[in-house]
């Protein structure tokens, strides 16, 4: 089947959650591909160009956009971009907060064969510098807030970038990114290969500098088809994805996974996440689909709900596992149920609790219709239900999908995410008898304590049901008997104030709820979670903190530490 007609198909049974015959679909995989024209294009700006693409807001300003406006003001860039000296290939770190340049430069990005690096906000001048250490770019577009920080790093590397371009201001050395209103509206599109490389995305491991994860032309727009099946979003949907750009998250789901189904985008500017203020958002412009991360829900069912008319028909969560009791307090508040699933930064959706299938709390689901996941050993032997293992992916099944293609540079971390005809993800989880995949951790997450192996999401998801709890993060801790203990970090409800009293009660609650093994040892209410501008907790950094201040007592002097042993 050709790509055109595929999509076309995928669509329409995405529609009408008609999963099984998604299954069926087969694809020949074009040689040349250009998601911008071939789909953006052809799918949306031809058969609905005046129908909103983006709504983007902040604080009093609002602007939007329709397919064919934003097609045409991405061709302007892209001319922009010509005309200063930017060539096909050249690699583009995109460094901007939650503005429409995001949108607009993406498009051009693939329309022009380019690759886009996209970057934080949040990364220092030095974080920047240790990037261009590890590739430098021929393009950098930024805001005027950040201008100075990214020549600063420029500065310290002590190369020149080609061609810096800016949103918002004007700077000397810079292009005025609002100067593209004077070019034209049409722009001819690379000839880009299916395989070519379109996304790099950088990815931190917990030593050395990031790797990065390389995405093609072809894999990575055309597998979000599986996250647009997982999100549940349509064409006539005003869908909201809580993500800052810089992250995996943004593209799936602020950008590819809605567009492939023609649905409208809401880009909600904040300052600072006030769940109240999200929820008068989400029903000012009738959001209809909904994608956060647990910790956005958690914060988001603290809320009265009855104080708002909320048309939201589907929901998803995503970047961390999401707990049976969020689920179940999400549905009372909304009356719909809120569907866990699962992907990385390397991949697209690859398992997800659908609309219409029966979802069983706590479950990430089931693979999605583009992957065939099982749960495997380091061998590459799948193992038996309700045993743990690696969740991997089949690379040998004949079924494109959206796996990254490599790691740049780096043949020995490729060579061992992908062995066996599998990609080992390194996630640890396990299958029930009916095929739902439970999620435990991250190899480097999972605990070993007194020759047990413990999951910590497990325990958390049983700190968050005790009444006092919005948030828990579980991780080892140094222990001279035991190796390691489970230490858990509490965050508490509005008003609640730590005590050892607490602490015993958490115990208390732990041991009813928990076998023995697995219960935390030591509790800590810490002020705040580290966490990533997306939300998700960085256990890694609990974990680094755990290391340096090694537990080799039982009462620790802390105000708001308490340990059992």
């Amino acid at each position: 089947m050709q790509i055109q007609s595929y999509f076309k198909q995928a669509k329409h049974f995405i529609h009408h959650q008609d999963f099984s015959k998604l299954k069926n679909l087969r694809l020949e995989k074009p040689a040349h591909f250009n998601w911008v024209e071939e789909i953006f294009y052809a799918h949306n700006v031809q058969e609905f160009g005046e129908e909103t693409a983006l709504i983007w807001c902040y604080n009093e300003q609002e602007k939007k956009f329709s397919f064919k406006d934003i097609y045409n003001e991405s061709s302007q860039f892209l001319n922009l971009l010509r005309k200063h000296g930017a060539k096909e290939g050249d690699r583009i770190y995109s460094l901007l907060p939650l503005i429409p340049a995001n949108w607009v430069s993406f498009l051009a990005t693939i329309k022009g064969g380019f690759v886009m690096m996209p970057t934080a906000t949040n990364l220092t001048a030095r974080d920047i510098q240790y990037r261009f250490e590890t590739l430098f770019p021929e393009v950098f577009i930024t805001d005027i807030a950040n201008a100075e920080k990214i020549e600063e790093a420029e500065k310290a590397f002590g190369q020149k970038i080609k061609l810096k371009v800016c949103v918002g201001g004007r700077r000397e050395g810079w292009i005025a990114f609002e100067d593209l209103a004077q070019e034209s509206t049409q722009a001819e599109a690379a000839q880009t290969k299916a395989d070519d490389p379109v996304l790099y995305f950088f990815t931190s491991g917990t030593t050395g500098l990031p790797k990065i994860v390389v995405h093609t032309h072809f894999t990575y727009p055309f597998g979000h088809l599986s996250t647009a099946s997982w999100l549940g979003c349509r064409q006539g949907d005003v869908h909201y994805n809580i993500s800052s750009p810089g992250w995996a998250k943004f593209a799936w789901s602020s950008f590819f996974a809605p567009w492939n189904m023609g649905a409208t985008i809401l880009a909600n500017q904040v300052d600072k996440f006030v769940p109240s203020q999200q929820l008068e958002t989400m029903q000012k412009y009738e959001v209809t689909s909904f994608c956060g991360s647990p910790t956005v829900l958690r914060m988001l069912i603290q809320e009265d709900f009855t104080a708002y008319n909320l048309k939201l028909r589907t929901s998803c969560a995503a970047g961390e596992p999401l707990n049976p009791d969020v689920i179940q307090k999400w549905k009372d508040a909304m009356g719909i149920e809120v569907r866990d699933g699962y992907g990385q930064t390397e991949t697209t959706a690859l398992v997800g609790n659908l609309l219409g299938q029966n979802l069983k709390p706590g479950s990430m689901g089931q693979s999605t219709f583009l992957y065939e996941v099982v749960i495997c050993n380091e061998e590459g032997q799948e193992v038996p239900p309700l045993e743990e293992g690696v969740i991997c992916v089949r690379t040998n099944t004949g079924v494109h999908n959206g796996i990254f293609l490599e790691y740049l540079n780096d043949t020995e971390r490729t060579q061992k995410a992908f062995k066996h005809d599998l990609y080992y993800t390194g996630d640890k989880a396990y299958k029930d008898k009916e095929g739902n995949i439970w999620f435990i951790g991250r190899n480097d997450d999972v605990i070993k304590a007194s020759a047990y192996r413990i999951g910590p999401f497990e325990v958390e998801s049983i700190l968050i049901e005790h009444d006092a709890v919005v948030e828990s993060a579980v991780v080892a801790s140094p222990h001279e008997m035991r190796g390691y203990a489970v230490k858990a970090f509490v965050m508490l409800k509005e008003g609640i104030k730590p005590s050892k009293a607490l602490a015993d009660e958490l115990f208390a609650f732990a041991e009813q709820n928990l076998a023995k093994y697995k219960v935390p040892r030591v509790i800590e209410f810490p002020a705040s979670l580290p966490k990533t501008i997306s939300g998700k907790i960085r256990r890694v950094e609990l974990r680094a903190n755990e290391a340096q201040n090694k537990i080799d007592q039982v009462e620790v002097p802390h105000e708001y530490f308490h340990a059992k042993y």
